[in-house]
C-alpha cells in the first residue's frame, strides 16, 4: 500500500526540467498559422455539424430526403466551399480584366492599388499650369471675336485683371507679349516672370504650353518663334 501511495505521488507530482534539456518551441510566425489552422478546422467541423442536424430536421418533414451522415455532411461543406472558391476566383478575374492594374495581389487576395500623391512640387508646378491655361482660353476668346489678334497689351481692359494674374499673392502678371496674332507662326506669347525661378510655363500663339529654362525663352522671342 506505501509503495503504491509513492507512486501514484512520484506520478502526480511536477517535472523538474534539468538544466541542459532540449526544449522545441514553435516561433511566432508558426503559432499564428497553426492558430489560425486550428481555428479553420474547428470551423469547418462545427459548420459541417450544423448542416448535418438542419438537414436530418428536414427529413422530418420531408421523407423522401436521403440520411445524412456525418462524413456526408463534412464532404458536403467542403464540395460547397471548393464551390464558393471558384466563383470567387473568377469575379477577381473578371474584375481585374475590367479595370486592368487598379487592382494588386497581396497573399492569395487583391486590394485596390494604393494611388501615388504627387509631390509638393509637381502640384505646384500643376496649379501654375492651370493659371497659364486660364489665361490661354482667355486670349482665344478674345481673338475669336477680334479676328484672331490678341490685345495689344496687358494693360486694357480686354481681359479681367485676374486673368493676367500668376499664382500666388505676389500680384505679379505674365510676362506677355503683344501684338501677335493666333493664325501667326508659333513664338512665345505669355510666361512666368522671375519669381518662379529658372524654368517657367510658356504660352505659345498656337496654343502650346511648355516648360523651358528662360535663357531658351530669350532666344525664342530673339527669333521671333519656338526654337
Amino acid at each position: 500500500m506505501r509503495s503504491r501511495l509513492l507512486a501514484l505521488l512520484f506520478v502526480l507530482s511536477p517535472a523538474v526540467a534539468l538544466a541542459g534539456m532540449p526544449n522545441f518551441l514553435l516561433t511566432e510566425l508558426a503559432e499564428q498559422r497553426l492558430e489560425a489552422i486550428s481555428f479553420f478546422i474547428a470551423v469547418f467541423l462545427l459548420v459541417s455539424a450544423g448542416v448535418w442536424a438542419l438537414w436530418n430536421r428536414l427529413r422530418r418533414d420531408v421523407p423522401r430526403l436521403p440520411r445524412l451522415g456525418y462524413g456526408a455532411a463534412l464532404a458536403l461543406v467542403f464540395l460547397v466551399g471548393l464551390a464558393l472558391q471558384l466563383v470567387l476566383s473568377m469575379i477577381a478575374g473578371g474584375r481585374e480584366l475590367m479595370t486592368p492594374g487598379a487592382w494588386e495581389k497581396t497573399g492569395a487576395t487583391y486590394q485596390l492599388t494604393q494611388a501615388k500623391l504627387p509631390a509638393d512640387a509637381e502640384l505646384v508646378s500643376q496649379a501654375r499650369r492651370q493659371r497659364l491655361e486660364e489665361l490661354r482660353t482667355a486670349l482665344w476668346a478674345h481673338a475669336q471675336a477680334n479676328g484672331g489678334a490678341f490685345p495689344l497689351n496687358d494693360l486694357g481692359t480686354e481681359l479681367p485683371a485676374a486673368r493676367w494674374k500668376v499664382l500666388g499673392d505676389s500680384g505679379l502678371h505674365f510676362i506677355y507679349v503683344g501684338g501677335q496674332k493666333a493664325d501667326a507662326p508659333s513664338a512665345p506669347l505669355a510666361y512666368e516672370p522671375g519669381l518662379f525661378g529658372k524654368e517657367r510655363w510658356v504660352l505659345f500663339t498656337d496654343g502650346e504650353l511648355r516648360r523651358m529654362p528662360i535663357g531658351d525663352i530669350h532666344r525664342a522671342l530673339a527669333l521671333g518663334g519656338a526654337p
